[in-house]
């Protein structure tokens, strides 16, 4: 009879305390800890079979950072060991980052490029298409951005009405509109332009202007004022 190995799989308690990922961050700082070990601290416990420094190793072997950031719930629940509460977890702390990039403080908008540099870092990686509203006061700063749709991007989910139903809460004195392309690649459909024009209409009705149509793809973008498409 063949005769069974036991393998014994240390629990982060058994590891020395200046092993251990949040033992280390409070003593040096979240700077001096691995991405294994940041993503250890996220999902704080592991499962039966390995502890959580080694299921994060395994993550992200599987998932190279900006992949991982681009992960659903749906998704990381087909990795071993990854139950609702991780993934809920890691999707979570990738959003704050994300939200902390286009925080607050914003300079005044002037040009295609400081709203694609505004949205590139939240939107790039998205697997689906995100339709914002950006509202800017009389000075061109931003006061506010919503998302209006989330998904395909028609006439028939992104509506003038609710685009500038936030506009006029805000009491913004122009808008620019702002969406992504998953595939990469930000080329304006003829949908895009469709809408575009849409807007600039009811824009028009309504007394704020819409400045421009940014649309991101993964790092580039495009301009429809720039490509004189509007």
């Amino acid at each position: 009879m063949e005769e069974k190995i036991v393998e014994y799989k240390a629990k982060i308690k058994d590891m020395p305390e200046d092993e251990r990922p949040r033992e280390r961050l409070i003593k040096y700082g979240p700077k001096h800890l691995s991405t294994a070990e940041l993503l250890a601290i996220v999902m704080r416990v592991g499962t039966r079979e390995e502890n959580v420094l080694a299921l994060a190793k395994k993550l992200l072997e599987k998932y190279n950072l900006p992949s991982l950031s681009k992960s659903d719930v749906i998704e990381l629940r087909k990795t071993l060991g990854i139950g609702d509460a991780k993934a809920c977890q890691i999707v979570a702390s990738f959003e704050l980052g994300r939200r902390l990039l286009t925080y607050e403080s914003k300079p005044p908008i002037r040009t295609p490029q400081d709203v694609a540099d505004m949205f590139m870092p939240e939107l790039r990686y998205l697997k689906k298409e995100i339709f914002k509203g950006v509202y800017l006061d009389t000075k061109n700063r931003v006061i506010g951005d919503e998302t209006v749709s989330i998904g395909s991007l028609n006439t028939n989910i992104v509506h003038p009405r609710e685009v500038f139903k936030k506009a006029i809460e805000k009491s913004a004195a122009s808008i620019i509109l702002v969406h992504n392309h998953p595939s990469g690649d930000p080329t304006p459909s003829s949908e895009d332009i469709k809408l575009t024009k849409r807007m600039l209409e009811a824009g028009n009705l309504l007394g704020i202007e819409v400045f421009d149509h940014v649309i991101i793809g993964d790092g580039k973008y495009i301009s429809l004022k720039e490509k004189e498409l509007i």
